[in-house]
């Protein structure tokens, strides 16, 4: 459950850096409070994931901050990783605390990260490639959620519902012949939630429908992404680049390969657009209040999208409360 803390944020700024532990995978962060108000609370958050989980909470200590809240995140992050990975980890080093392959880069293991805070939330999330296929999930969720309950007992457990990739990602523009992957965006959306959510009822915990919301976005008929359909790829020059407005992923971009510039696209991962999102329903996750009142912005997004944004992080979260009750 949420701790409810009514603190002055000066004394629990110095509680939260007096506890937390700098050295490991990455840096936990620590953000004080906004003015002081009787609705002040802590939110302790460990996320197991990878680059997915990292989008979706980029902006949440901002979040956090603009709503006179305070935030401590470790972020346990391995690019690419599916839950497989980090329960892998967590066994061997339960049977060999001496073993590499428990032990992340910095050395330290999930069974530490878990004991560093009395974290009132630890997220797990599924690989995307992997997302759409529940039996990827098996046994693994229950694994990590078991040492979540070992380890961090006082936390509540929430699965992070990833989202799926851009509609002209090459997953779906040149489907592999010799994939199970799914071929459109609607059919990646669909199996992935399907897949999160038979987990999370498997595990009786609940969901932060990020994906849902990313997927209300993408049906909106006026804030939704389009492919630019006349856009001349193939003699496009550098730094032109097809319309990508209102685009939740990274989309097409430049990169340079041995002194060659060519284009390239990432329909994967968040822009700055999703990440706001995925931090928007996060924020109304944890600290159970209307994001639609939140001030903060960033500083490249139009004021008028990221109005739409809080408001369908909000609906998405509305939504799920409801149909779940």
């Amino acid at each position: 459950m949420m701790l409810n803390r009514t603190l002055r944020p000066r004394i629990l700024l110095h509680l939260a850096q007096a506890l937390i532990v700098t050295a490991g995978l990455t840096a936990s962060t620590v953000h004080a409070a906004g003015p002081e108000n009787s609705n002040t609370k802590t939110v302790r958050l460990l996320t197991i994931g990878n680059s997915f989980s990292r989008n979706a909470t980029r902006f949440l200590d901002k979040l956090a901050t603009a709503g006179g809240h305070e935030l401590i995140h470790r972020p346990v992050v391995v690019g690419g990783a599916s839950m497989e990975l980090h329960a892998t980890k967590a066994l061997k080093h339960q049977e060999n605390p001496d073993d590499p392959a428990g032990k992340y880069a910095d050395g330290s293991s999930l069974q530490e990260r878990l004991a560093e805070q009395p974290w009132d939330v630890v997220t797990i999330q599924q690989a995307s490639r992997l997302s759409p296929d529940v039996n990827t999930y098996r046994p693994f969720a229950a694994q990590l959620q078991k040492q979540v309950q070992l380890h961090a007992p006082q936390s509540r457990l929430l699965i992070h519902e990833t989202w799926a990739y851009r509609e002209d990602d090459p997953w779906f523009v040149s489907p592999s012949k010799n994939s199970n992957n799914p071929t459109t965006q609607a059919d990646m959306f669909q199996k992935l939630r399907a897949a999160y959510f038979q987990i999370a009822d498997e595990l009786g915990v609940g969901i932060i429908p990020v994906g849902d919301a990313f997927q209300r976005t993408t049906r909106d008929q006026k804030w939704s992404y389009h492919p630019e359909a006349k856009f001349d790829f193939a003699n496009a020059k550098f730094p032109e680049l097809p319309d990508q407005q209102n685009s939740l992923h990274v989309g097409w971009r430049w990169r340079t390969q041995k002194g060659v510039k060519s284009l390239a696209i990432d329909g994967h991962h968040a822009n700055t657009a999703g990440e706001y999102l995925g931090s928007c329903v996060f924020y109304e996750v944890l600290f159970q209040e209307d994001v639609t009142k939140n001030s903060f912005v960033p500083d490249d997004l139009s004021p008028p999208f990221a109005a739409f944004l809080r408001e369908t992080a909000h609906q998405t979260v509305a939504e799920l409360n409801s149909s779940r009750k």
